[in-house]
């Protein structure tokens, strides 16, 4: 399309700012669309705007301007209807939804069926928005991108795109997601080399823990970090362990006896899924792992002895095997992270929280979160006077003294969440506060990565394994971070793009599965689980 001319741009102009004409502009000033103004109508200089030049013949006051008092209240209601007018076909020239005409249906619907194209699709805002363009605006000759201009030069185009959007999310954006690694051998010293690059380019006082999954390379790997960065914690994916504990107890030998006892297999695995479900997530959860494991514990009890009708007082051999598993798998996988995490939460030491069960206590009182709780210390703070000191604000916020004792201090510990109550009432423990910000804020899984792998995976399948690496990263990245600035839009939880890039086709419809199916679905998207799971799953 050619750009408008002067002429058109000023008749364009004097469509929509009809009250130009009832001035005079006697030059540019400040650039902006500011002018020296000379109103036609009473004689009056100004420089301003056309907002100026409307609150002034309109008798708008407060707009910067004063009224004109030789417009006369009928020339004034010409004025308005003339104003209004141009107002109307402002709003009329915007883009509006619309009805395609039904060939172009039976054309989209057969781009879907030949394509093999999930129906899905029909609410990605970007499919709707192309259409929607195309249908409001002339576009006489337009030919829609090749095989080849998709693939090039608008993939680096969008790439650039999207990375100018998420500044304002993330200051410095890694500018990788992928390494080529297919000719590498990913042993311990490999995955640790890549680790230590990473922990360099953002600081290692940044850096809190590494979150892997709980493969022998992966801990090997962690620990070399550990050694490097004694600050920095090797943290097992509580995701992963929670799946290594599931797949244990669910093993022949433990539950052959069991096989067609479905509803109650379900019953006692049915609270590590919760927590499973729980912390297959972003979000900081490392705070929470502790109590979350030893609440699991005792759901998983309670169902075993409610099954066999036994008193707690009785034995049960299943539970037993059951018990060792999920003590062994959480001795393999915590870390003095988890308890100085535990032991940071304000709300653990809450009247609300510790009245709930008549065993528990608050954490400066338990023996193994006091242990992990020092060593975490000794490896944080090197200097002994630095470490007494922090020890005594631990002492303060724990006994609700010095600082801590305000009555909202400690009425706020069981209502609000525990990084806006360290933001709110911390400042008394300036270093203990900021510890505490940053493990608060800390996830306990690699969800995000899992996704990512999900990403990567779905870009580069069967029928695109030809694709260069360098194409693959990029398409990861534009997949994954227009996901990600979608879901902070308000239209991603409503109309008719409501959640997008959630299930598709698989999940249409849930209302003639069993809850086998329902307990086999992803947990790749969290989305996903908030759509269609309710505490009575």
């Amino acid at each position: 399309m050619n750009a408008s001319s002067p002429s058109q741009a000023k008749e364009q102009d004097d469509d929509t700012k009809p009250l130009w004409t009832y001035v005079t502009k006697i030059k540019s000033v400040s650039g902006g669309g500011n002018y020296e103004i000379k109103y036609n109508i009473c004689d009056f200089t100004f420089n301003g705007p056309y907002t100026r030049v409307r609150a002034h013949l309109l008798k708008m006051t407060g707009k910067g301007v004063r009224v004109c008092q030789k417009v006369t209240i009928d020339r004034l209601i010409d004025l308005k209807k003339i104003d209004n007018d141009a107002t109307l076909r402002v709003e009329k020239s915007k883009t509006k939804s619309m009805s395609l005409p039904p060939t172009l249906d039976h054309e989209i619907a057969r781009m879907f069926y030949s394509s093999g194209l999930p129906f899905h699709l029909a609410r990605n805002p970007h499919y709707r928005k192309a259409f929607a363009y195309a249908a409001n605006n002339q576009i006489n000759g337009y030919q829609p991108p090749g095989y080849n201009k998709l693939r090039t030069t608008l993939l680096q185009n969008e790439r650039r795109h999207v990375e100018n959007l998420l500044q304002p999310i993330k200051n410095a954006w890694s500018q990788k997601d992928a390494i080529d690694c297919s000719n590498e051998i990913k042993d311990k010293d490999f995955i640790a080399k890549l680790m230590r690059e990473v922990i360099m380019e953002v600081g290692h006082s940044n850096v809190v823990q590494i979150v892997m999954d709980n493969a022998a390379v992966c801990k090997a790997a962690g620990l070399i970090i550990e050694v490097d960065f004694p600050s920095i914690y090797w943290t097992p994916c509580v995701v992963h362990t929670l799946n290594l504990a599931l797949k244990n107890i669910c093993a022949a030998k433990n539950i052959e006896k069991k096989q067609y006892k479905v509803d109650y297999i379900l019953s006692f695995t049915s609270p590590i899924y919760d927590v499973l479900r729980r912390t297959d997530i972003e979000a900081s959860s490392l705070h929470l792992v502790y109590e979350m494991w030893d609440s699991m514990i005792e759901k998983v009890k309670n169902a075993i002895y409610q099954y066999e009708r036994k008193e707690e007082s009785e034995g049960s051999t299943f539970y037993e095997i059951v018990h060792s598993i999920l003590i062994d798998r959480w001795t393999k996988s915590s870390t003095p992270l988890h308890c100085l995490a535990h032991s940071l939460n304000s709300r653990y030491y809450s009247h609300e929280w510790l009245s709930e069960d008549s065993n528990r206590v608050p954490p400066h009182q338990d023996l193994e979160l006091t242990r992990e709780r020092l060593k975490c210390f000794k490896r944080f703070f090197l200097d002994a006077d630095v470490r007494r000191k922090v020890n005594i604000e631990f002492a303060y916020f724990s006994d609700g003294r010095k600082g801590f004792d305000d009555l909202d201090s400690l009425n706020d510990r069981g209502q609000m969440d525990p990084k806006v109550w360290w933001l709110v009432h911390g400042v008394n423990a300036p270093i203990l506060q900021k510890v505490a910000l940053k493990l608060l804020a800390q996830p306990c899984s690699s969800s995000c990565c899992e996704r990512n792998w999900s990403t990567y995976s779905f870009i580069y399948s069967l029928k695109r394994n030809k694709m260069a690496p360098h194409r693959i990263e990029n398409l990861v990245f534009v997949h994954s971070n227009l996901q990600l600035l979608s879901m902070n839009t308000p239209q991603y939880h409503q109309e008719e793009t409501k959640m997008w890039d959630v299930a598709g086709d698989n999940f249409g419809s849930l209302d003639d599965c069993g809850i086998l199916e329902i307990a086999s679905l992803s947990l790749d998207e969290p989305e996903l689980e908030g759509a269609f799971f309710n505490d009575d799953c």
